[in-house]
């Protein structure tokens, strides 16, 4: 199962009101939305059909995270699924994941794309390969041991793996304590550079049908709202928290 053959079973599963992405690209993941969406990207060149009422921002993600409204567009305001895909580098990575946390509730869902190189040369931070995933993993690394309130799951998709972020919390507002140190001694680290060993053999990560069949989406559906949504999510999923 590649990203957007999980991507489409994943909005089956969710049946999200609002859709995100950063990173739109040709357009091929846009297209699965059926509901009010928001798409951003500097330089898109979509070549798909898209099939919903969609904004698209010709921005930066941090460009358009500035505006005093973004999601203007949206008839809630509030995402119940967003995809990252843009910029390879870490630290833009976890900068759009609490750009887009502002904007959630306790049983949104957030994606992240090319989280699991397939060798070390293709998680460098300047691009020297075809298939180029860039150092993004490590935004992953950096939410457990700074935010182990959210559930980072590792999804073993074909091509460059994705993860799911469940549990997010916009009471925090987009700041993350740690961010600066982890960004000088963790994130910025010249090429080339050692990926860690379960990253590259995929040994945390779940395989993709295994996860959309578990019985932790119902969760996520009936706590959307919920005061208390983060933490039923947060139990739903306990079997596949330390995976």
């Amino acid at each position: 199962m590649d990203r957007h053959q999980f991507l489409a079973a994943l909005h089956q599963r969710v049946r999200p009101r609002t859709y995100l992405e950063i990173g739109v690209q040709l357009g091929q993941s846009l297209t699965l939305s059926r509901v009010p969406s928001i798409g951003i990207d500097p330089d898109f060149s979509i070549t798909s059909e898209l099939q919903a009422d969609i904004h698209l921002a010709k921005a930066t993600s941090d460009e358009f995270f500035a505006r005093r409204n973004p999601l203007a567009h949206l008839p809630i305001k509030v995402l119940d699924l967003a995809f990252i895909d843009g910029m390879h580098l870490a630290e833009w990575s976890l900068r759009d994941y609490l750009a887009v946390e502002r904007f959630t509730h306790g049983a949104s869902v957030i994606v992240f794309d090319d989280m699991l190189p397939r060798a070390a040369v293709e998680a460098n931070r300047y691009r020297e390969t075809s298939f180029w995933t860039g150092d993004v993993y490590k935004a992953l690394d950096a939410l457990r041991q700074m935010r182990p309130d959210v559930v980072v799951i590792e999804v073993n998709t074909t091509g460059s793996g994705v993860a799911v972020a469940l549990c997010p919390d916009a009471s925090r507002d987009g700041v993350l304590e740690g961010y600066d140190d982890w960004l000088e001694s963790s994130a910025v680290v010249p090429d080339p550079q050692p990926v860690p060993t379960e990253v590259l053999t995929r040994s945390r990560a779940v395989d993709p049908e295994a996860l959309l069949a578990h019985p932790g989406w119902d969760t996520v559906l009936a706590a959307r709202g919920a005061p208390d949504g983060a933490a039923r999510v947060r139990a739903a999923f306990a079997d596949l928290a330390g995976a």
